[in-house]
């Protein structure tokens, strides 16, 4: 049986160091296990996405020497697929139309937001809700009902997983008014029809984890993937890289002139490949290894801004 993942970026930003050592830990292990790697640009956040920043990643991936099998595959490209997944957890009341607004869930719940995703939890207000008329059926807010249980998966590099979705999150939002559906269902069927079974991503998605499961089993999908959940890179204040620590984009690197097997440099002293030294592609998936991938999240220090352009 050949194994598949996905390199999955959203264009709703920049390509920074952070996401490359990723997707960079992504696809060695890929090409170290023989999976093969579908490109899908996650581009249904809406407003948010930014013109041209999917095209830039996939020229930014390929300039670090990232390669992959299929795609690039665009999710905003087919809807219809997302649409039968709700008309399907319409159909038989495992969810239900929903439009409040995040004040009203705060007011109704007085809950404060979760930590990891500024998520508040959602106390229910909606749950016996009539189902609305079919020409609204994607015009409204959907969520999906979880039970009151404990779930728990193992994951390969952070370890076993529990949480009660119901006490933490409540239930959670699958399609939003915009007409589009929520990351996370769309993560799901795209999964299951594009058969990955392999995923590697940051451990910021960890808690993701239990509703793509959820949600799978909800749909009937025999969907059991393997996850690598993988530390972050951060900055210096221990906040997630972002323009308040400097230009950390990759495209920013490369138009200073730095060639991109410093970028591999770096990135590969962050995942465990000894002192940081100009490195090839090559180099990078002969001597990574994921057992020797730092356990906590790295820190981007302006030393390292340095290191990379001090040779231009």
């Amino acid at each position: 049986m050949t194994h598949r993942t996905r390199l999955a970026p959203s264009p709703t930003g920049a390509l920074h160091l952070g996401n490359a050592r990723t997707f960079l830990v992504n696809w060695a292990m890929a090409r170290q296990q023989g999976w093969e790697i579908l490109l899908r640009i996650e581009d249904l956040d809406g407003p948010r996405v930014k013109q041209g920043a999917a095209e830039e990643a996939i020229d930014l991936m390929a300039w670090l020497g990232i390669d992959w099998d299929h795609g690039p595959l665009y999710q905003s490209h087919d809807l219809a697929v997302y649409q039968q997944a709700l008309q399907q957890l319409a159909d038989k009341r495992a969810a239900f139309a929903c439009d409040c607004t995040r004040s009203e869930i705060e007011a109704a719940s007085r809950s404060a937001p979760h930590a990891d995703e500024h998520e508040l939890r959602y106390p229910g207000t909606c749950r016996d809700s009539e189902v609305p008329p079919a020409e609204q059926m994607f015009e409204r807010g959907w969520r999906l009902e979880v039970d009151d249980r404990l779930l728990s998966f193992t994951d390969h590099f952070a370890g076993q997983y529990e949480v009660n979705l119901h006490q933490t999150v409540g239930d959670f939002q699958i399609w939003t008014k915009t007409g589009l559906p929520s990351y996370q269902l769309a993560v799901v069927v795209d999964d299951h029809r594009q058969q990955i079974d392999r995923i590697v991503r940051g451990n910021d998605l960890l808690s993701s984890t239990p509703r793509q499961q959820w949600l799978a089993d909800r749909l009937d999908l025999q969907f059991a993937p393997q996850y690598w959940h993988l530390p972050l890179v951060r900055g210096s204040d221990g906040r997630r890289l972002a323009k308040r620590h400097g230009d950390t984009r990759v495209s920013h690197y490369r138009e200073q002139g730095v060639p991109p097997e410093r970028v591999l440099g770096l990135l590969g002293e962050w995942c465990g490949l000894g002192p940081r030294r100009p490195m090839t592609k090559a180099e990078f998936l002969a001597e990574f290894r994921i057992e020797n991938l730092p356990a906590d999240d790295t820190v981007f220090e302006p030393a390292d801004d340095r290191w990379l352009t001090k040779a231009n």
